[in-house]
């Protein structure tokens, strides 16, 4: 049995003695400057009358938060701020990081949403958004004469 590899036309043009160490470096890292943007993980649920979703936005607060919805698209965008520092015994600043930046995160729902009666709520860095499903034109059948 052979073994699969994916397949890669960057691999026909160049080398690499490397080719994932670095990709494992960043992906992994949990450094705030390496940061994806896409930050926000995302679970969304479906009943027969609407969608749910469950948007992990850590560090963000609820007025840095903004949610759009056109048809069945919808858009999630934060701003991030994360400031750390310590000090030591004397109140003195030893250390001070910060950073700021945005993430965001789009996608399309299956149905399109009734944006009028949609909720949304934020709270410990978990947005919960109840979409409501609009509802479906029915179709009929015509008859010929």
């Amino acid at each position: 049995m052979s073994a699969l590899t994916r397949f890669n036309r960057l691999d026909d043009l160049m080398v690499d003695p490397f080719p994932d160490m670095f990709r494992r470096l960043v992906r992994r890292s949990d450094l705030p400057a390496l940061r994806d943007t896409n930050d926000i993980k995302v679970d969304v649920s479906e009943t027969d009358d609407n969608y749910t979703v469950k948007a992990e936005i850590a560090g963000a607060k609820k007025e840095d938060v903004r949610v759009q919805i056109e048809g069945n698209y919808v858009a999630i965008s934060a701003e991030v701020k994360d400031e750390k520092e310590t000090k030591d015994k004397n109140e003195r600043v030893l250390t001070r990081e910060r950073y700021y930046g945005s993430m965001a995160r789009g996608f399309t729902l299956a149905c399109e949403v009734d944006d009028k009666t949609s909720q949304a709520v934020f709270k410990d860095g978990v947005l919960t958004l109840t979409l409501p499903k609009r509802a479906q034109a029915r179709g009929s059948v015509l008859q010929i004469s």
